[in-house]
């Protein structure tokens, strides 16, 4: 397609179609100039294309997909090699179904565990959700069908999503909440990006110039479509000039009214209309559906989600090596809970998806070799305890050898559309687990659930398995960990407080309805809990193995670019299982509140019985850098930080001193600079010597001249006078010209 050519042909009517969506879930067409319609459909984790005959508020009616695991999950593998295939996996079939536009992924931060769309969400980390996220978008994008990275920006609560404003300083914005936009958005190219419903810092986000035209296009260099998620446009003209391209799903004529009638009033120039209309010709051009309908393999993207699955389940706790279960050795297993018979696989809301082939963990214990009996327990639909399941189950763990509790919450409790009240499990579960415990010390628990939950009975049960939501193949997946067919090597990418009341949000979270406030500022997450040296129940990072891993020989070499870590992995125990070294930074330097650490790098290894393995991670100037919100810009300042490696943010098995200097311009020196940072700096100290204190000596000004026994100034030593900026000096007497004169000498060049 001739773009410019195109645009020029088009009429006043034509483009104002163009940038307003068709029947829920297509672009407009035109047919006369050969322009045709997009189709696009939600799928973050399984396409959800909605059947012809399917009412548009119908989130069930949809064509059979491979159901993935949700996000949370996915995002615990921390393996950006099986996101990427993911998306490959994702892109085949949405390719196959005439698919052009993947709505997904979602990436916003999972800044409180009640946030209703957690399961959806990759991390509480923009590390971890920009680069997992960036290797889905090349997978999907590789298979000739594009993204919509969601949600555009600080979507971080459900209840009043439409119009309550998440309010946060710009460091926060810019060091958490943007920067997972920023990783995707230069590293993968997605062919859209879709904004978020709620305001930012009183703004929608649909009609946010700052984010929209100074950020996402002018200062990171955005060239495809930015689209709003459906219904997130309150006035399509302003959020045109704002740079939104595409209002979705649009609202039929009224919308092509609004944009001809806001072009002839002068409310809107043609020359924005045209520059959201150019945008989307680049799109329709770049993601053509396939001419015809194609076919994928059923079985093989199943056995991925199965792979996914397994790489991803996070073994939380394994107290005396209670798993994995062994078919000769186990002896009888009793298996409570209605999850194993009706297990919760996926997220409820736009995510759902019509799956292929549920293999239910009930069904899929058959294929185990294990003896085992199943007992619902409870039931799922209900919170208060049913006493004839609950004695039948408790019954049959009397004498079992070892008991599996499957426990969650109900889909009822966790999706999209509004946040949750409490991350407690239904009482009649927490209330089973806590008797089983005291009745059978070998008791492990199996979650299935979309978010950090409270587990009071944690001290009581032998082992915890988290399998969040794993998508059509939880039975399998599941079995393939408890059993050891597969070696659990999924980490946590959010924290698990102990209590909701501990997470620094849980006074104020969705108590306004119309305004978030970010008090915790950078300060959300692992960021919070470590630099309070809080006990958390369970570390962002952590997860267990049935192997050990010993990271030994931290070297660094460093430049003012950045520097080069490497270390090696062994894996010590005897069998084989994968690893995921953690990378994190410490500022000991920059005079700013900082975390006690920040993660700045990963990778998952597979590592042999006895293997040794190298690790390269590289750090650049950007991650060394914060926010100067006065100055509007990223700022890596020269100085001390220490290095960390560990297998969660808890435990951290090396740890280095290193000092960067990254060849900055020196701060100008004025009479507000302090006495100490003339002290600390050699040139600056030397110049201070001989401008102010050797004429004000020779002067006979007594508060410069006292020395100690070895010749050095005495207010050099102490510490309330290395405590006041040059400016006071001259209140102590010292000479004003002296001090103007070293000013103007330490900034000469």
């Amino acid at each position: 397609m001739d773009i410019e050519r195109t645009l020029a042909a088009l009429t006043l009517p034509e483009k104002a179609a163009l940038v307003s969506g068709k029947n829920f879930w297509y672009t407009a067409a035109v047919d006369r100039l050969g322009i045709p319609a997009l189709m696009m459909t939600d799928g973050p984790s399984g396409l959800r294309k909605q059947k012809p005959t399917a009412s548009a508020g119908d989130i069930t009616d949809s064509v059979q997909a491979i159901t993935y695991p949700a996000a949370a999950l996915s995002a615990s593998s921390w393996n950006t090699t099986l996101m990427r295939q993911l998306g490959e996996h994702l892109g085949e079939e949405a390719r196959a179904e005439q698919v052009s536009l993947l709505l997904g992924p979602g990436v916003n931060l999972k800044r409180s565990p009640l946030g209703g769309r957690n399961f959806e969400y990759l991390s509480e980390d923009p590390l971890v959700a920009g680069k997992l996220a960036s290797a889905y978008v090349d997978g999907v994008q590789s298979q000739h069908v594009g993204v919509s990275v969601k949600h555009f920006v600080a979507n971080n609560r459900e209840n009043q999503r439409f119009t309550a404003s998440s309010d946060m300083s710009a460091r926060t914005l810019r060091e958490l909440y943007l920067r997972t936009f920023e990783i995707i958005t230069k590293a993968a190219y997605p062919a859209t990006i879709m904004t978020s419903y709620n305001r930012t810092n009183g703004v929608l986000n649909s009609q946010n110039r700052h984010l929209l035209r100074d950020i996402l296009r002018d200062e990171w260099g955005f060239h495809g479509a930015i689209m709003s998620d459906w219904g997130a446009v309150a006035d399509h003209a302003e959020a045109l000039k704002a740079s939104l391209d595409l209002e979705m799903p649009g609202k039929g004529q009224a919308s092509v009214d609004e944009i001809i009638r806001a072009v002839q009033t002068g409310e809107l120039d043609v020359g924005t209309l045209n520059k959201a209309v150019r945008h989307l010709l680049h799109v329709v051009d770049k993601w053509r559906p396939a001419d015809t309908a194609g076919t994928y393999d059923h079985q093989a993207h199943h056995d991925f989600a199965r792979k996914l699955a397994d790489d991803s389940i996070i073994l939380l706790k394994n107290h005396q090596n209670e798993l994995p279960l062994k078919s000769a050795t186990t002896g009888k297993v009793v298996v409570i809970g209605e999850l194993a018979e009706h297990p919760r696989y996926q997220g409820s809301g736009s995510s759902h998806v019509n799956p292929t082939k549920l293999v239910t963990p009930l069904e899929a214990l058959q294929d185990t070799g294990l003896q085992a009996n199943y007992y619902p327990g409870y039931r799922l639909d209900e919170s208060e305890t049913d006493d004839q399941l609950a004695q039948a189950a408790l019954d049959a763990a009397k004498d079992a050898d070892h008991v599996i509790v499957f426990a969650g919450y109900p889909a009822a409790a966790e999706s999209e559309g509004f946040d949750k009240n409490s991350i407690l499990l239904p009482e009649n579960q927490t209330d089973l687990i806590g008797s089983l415990a005291k009745l059978n010390e070998h008791t492990t628990v199996v979650l299935q659930n979309g978010s950090a939950v409270e587990m009071p009975w944690i001290h009581t049960v032998a082992a915890v398995v988290e399998t969040y939501l794993a998508g059509e193949a939880v039975g399998e997946a599941t079995w393939d960990i408890l059993t050891g067919a597969v070696n659990p090597s999924g980490h946590l990418t959010e924290t698990f407080p102990v209590r909701l009341t501990d997470t620094p949000m849980a006074p104020t979270f969705a108590q306004d309805p119309r305004h978030e406030l970010y008090s915790e500022g950078i300060f959300m997450g692992y960021r919070y809990y470590d630099t309070h040296e809080m006990h958390v129940l369970y570390a962002f990072g952590h997860g267990l193995s049935y192997t050990e891993f010993e990271f030994t020989n931290l070297n660094i070499k460093q430049s003012e670019h950045g520097a080069t870590v490497t270390f090696d992995v062994t894996n010590t125990g005897d069998c084989a299982g994968q690893a995921v070294p953690q990378l994190y930074v410490a500022n000991h330097t920059s005079h700013a509140p900082m975390p006690t650490k920040e993660l700045r790098g990963f990778t998952k290894i597979a590592v042999e019985p006895g293997e040794t393995k190298p690790v390269t991670l590289k750090l650049t100037r950007q991650d060394f850098s914060w926010w100067r919100q006065g100055k509007h810009r990223w700022q890596a300042d020269s100085g001390d930080y220490e290095i960390m490696i560990g297998q969660s943010s808890r435990d951290i098995r090396l740890q280095t001193k290193l000092t960067m200097d990254f060849k900055n311009s020196p701060a100008p020196v004025t009479d507000e600079t302090y006495l100490t940072n003339v002290a600390w700096n050699p040139r600056l100290l030397e110049l201070f010597k001989q401008k102010v204190i050797a004429p004000a000596s020779q002067a006979g000004t007594s508060l410069l001249g006292a020395t100690d026994a070895d010749g050095t100034p005495t207010i050099l030593q102490d510490r309330m006078f290395l405590n006041m900026p040059l400016r006071a000096l001259i209140a102590q007497g010292v000479p004003a010209d002296l001090i103007e004169d070293f000013i103007r000498a330490a900034n000469a060049r």
